[in-house]
């Protein structure tokens, strides 16, 4: 099996890069993306590929851990680095086994039920963030440690929608206090936003940030999770600050979200002006239908997570080939549809990466 190796002397160029899904150049080579890499699979690759030691985070370790991070997606041929982390929402969660290859024991996700907020009372008790204690250090510390070329982008939490509606309030109590109390939801809602608003009126001019890569899910398989019309007075209006924000420093505002948002994809072209949007899922809309579709904006990613982990090695080939046919070599960038999680064969992630070679060597 011939896959991708880490490279010895990459020569990454996000400037090129963001001409490229900017729409005002060519690609002369596929240009990578990824919102987030399980920390299984980067050290997998880092200790198998790399042949370095996997540095764990912990307080201690934080410039050592940011300091392989950048290595790692520098080596792996990709043009920024993805920082995130610094705002804590704490909320209720649910576990279960881990049963990926890479396992890590125990998997989390939000609350379906009710969170800590249900009441004026428990709002008024939650330990928001506060400005003054937001820990910026893991971006102070990554901005002034890139290679030549190489940029971040910049994310310090979940979204607004993901936030307020799975850690704090859950789906199921939010979903009743929008008819019992939909003041409380609109509150909670707010103060998020404003959260993460700050934070990046204060990451935003650091050196070498060139932009937000915010993720957001709020949607499902066959439509969003609450209706468009709450999600444009709630959510999309603190998108459009943010997205404003990158604009008024000359960045860019990339946007993941999950589900079916095609009956808000409008709204996020002509009114929050995003600039790159990604999350595809083939049994919701594939990356070329998407983008035969929409070429107002740079499409991300694409590469079906179901597809990824299960198709064998030619047919994965083929299916890369035909995405990068459709898609490239314009405000395109190549990667998974969502996410590289621990459940995703290393050496089909790997796969994906190598059709840049031959795409090459076609175009």
């Amino acid at each position: 099996m011939k896959y991708r190796v880490p490279l010895k002397n990459p020569k990454p160029d996000f400037k090129s890069f963001r001409e490229v899904l900017e729409g005002r150049k060519r690609a002369e080579r596929v240009h990578f993306v990824e919102l987030l890499m399980d920390e299984e699979i980067k050290k997998y690759i880092t200790e198998n590929l790399l042949g370095e030691k996997w540095v764990s985070y912990s307080a201690q370790t934080r410039e050592g851990y940011w300091k392989q991070n950048i290595n790692f997606w520098y080596k792996m041929d990709y043009d920024y680095i993805r920082v995130s982390g610094g705002l804590n929402f704490p909320g209720k969660s649910r576990e279960t086994e881990d049963t990926a290859s890479l396992s890590r024991g125990r998997r989390g996700w939000s609350e379906e039920g009710k969170g800590p907020i249900a009441s004026w009372q428990d709002f008024e008790k939650y330990p928001w963030p506060k400005a003054e204690e937001i820990d910026y250090s893991s971006y102070e510390f990554s901005s002034k440690n890139l290679p030549e070329g190489m940029k971040m982008l910049v994310c310090p939490s979940s979204g607004v929608f993901e936030v307020a509606s799975g850690s704090l309030l859950g789906l199921l109590n939010m979903s009743y206090l929008l008819a019992d109390n939909p003041d409380l939801v609109e509150a909670t809602f707010r103060k998020v936003g404003e959260a993460i608003c700050t934070f990046y009126q204060n990451v935003i001019s650091l050196d070498n940030v060139e932009g937000i890569f915010q993720g957001d899910d709020m949607g499902f398989k066959t439509s969003t999770i609450i209706s468009p019309a709450l999600l444009r007075k709630m959510v999309l209006p603190w998108h459009k600050k943010f997205a404003a924000l990158a604009h008024e420093h000359q960045k860019m505002y990339w946007l993941h979200c999950c589900g079916n948002l095609l009956s808000l994809m409008e709204d996020f072209i002509k009114e929050v002006k995003i600039d790159a949007f990604h999350s595809f899922d083939d049994n919701i809309i594939s990356v070329t239908e998407f983008k035969r579709k929409y070429k107002e904006i740079a499409v991300l990613g694409g590469v079906d997570v179901d597809k990824l982990c299960r198709l064998k090695e030619d047919d994965l080939r083929k299916y890369v080939r035909e995405i990068l046919k459709e898609c490239m070599p314009e405000r395109y960038a190549l990667g998974s549809g969502n996410s590289i999680a621990n459940y995703v064969p290393v050496e089909n992630y790997l796969i994906m990466l190598d059709e840049e070679i031959n795409w090459k060597l076609t175009f």
